[in-house]
């Protein structure tokens, strides 16, 4: 399991490293690894490179995603990322991962990556993913749905900031790794950003939208909306 386990991340950041053109910049260095800069009065595209005299092999280094994340949650999932921001040695890499635990029929819901193109593989168990096109230039037609059912092995592929999502097919457990083509690849969950929003976005809006009455928009408001990372 542990030499699967290693060539199945190596092979995702072989993969979303060929794609980490299309959104990230390339480095200046052979590094800059990211600081704390919660306090920083200077805010930069990106993070403030730590000076490279105190950069330790420990800034490179990130251990856990061998360990299961929990799935105890209304949609059953758990995302673990490595992205800048655990992993301060990515910072203008291009690159980074995440592991996605699946309960049976546990879901990623409908979400979209704003900075990063997603490789993802299966480790363990059967996923039903899909992602949707953007509006196509002619009103009378609809976005595209495209949908795949993986086993383990099998690899897909989610275009930079497009919806799409995953979801657990079998009664058992499942296991997915993704590589995405930015050190910050940024996630917008459909369903909590339009319903959970703080403050909320107008019930008349909403209403309009997606062309339903007020009472409805007031009660998908008033649930829990969760981010499953």
């Amino acid at each position: 399991m542990a030499i699967r386990l290693l060539l199945t991340i190596t092979s995702i950041l072989a993969l979303a490293s060929s794609l980490a053109y299309a959104s990230d910049p390339s480095p200046l260095q052979d590094f800059c690894v990211a600081v704390n800069d919660s306090r920083a009065s200077v805010f930069v595209n990106g993070k403030i490179c730590k000076d490279p005299k105190t950069v330790t092999a420990d800034d490179f280094f990130f251990s856990g995603l061998n360990k299961p994340g929990n799935t105890s949650n209304p949609v059953g999932s758990k995302v673990t990322p490595v992205n800048v921001n655990q992993l301060p040695g990515l910072n203008t890499l291009g690159i980074s991962l995440v592991r996605i635990d699946y309960a049976p029929y546990g879901q990623n819901p409908p979400h979209t990556h704003p900075r990063a193109t997603e490789i993802l593989v299966v480790v363990e168990g059967t996923l039903y993913v899909g992602f949707v096109t953007s509006n196509p230039a002619n009103p009378n037609e609809k976005n595209k749905l495209f949908t795949k059912t993986l086993y383990p092995g099998d690899v897909f592929v989610f275009p930079e900031g497009l919806i799409h999502f995953q979801f657990n097919t079998g009664k058992t457990n499942a296991v997915a790794f993704a590589g995405l083509s930015s050190q910050n690849p940024g996630v917008i969950t459909i369903a909590n950003a339009v319903f959970g929003s703080n403050p909320p976005i107008s019930v008349d809006v909403l209403s309009r939208a997606f062309q339903v009455d007020a009472n409805v928009v007031k009660y998908l408001q008033g649930q829990f909306w969760m981010n499953n990372n």
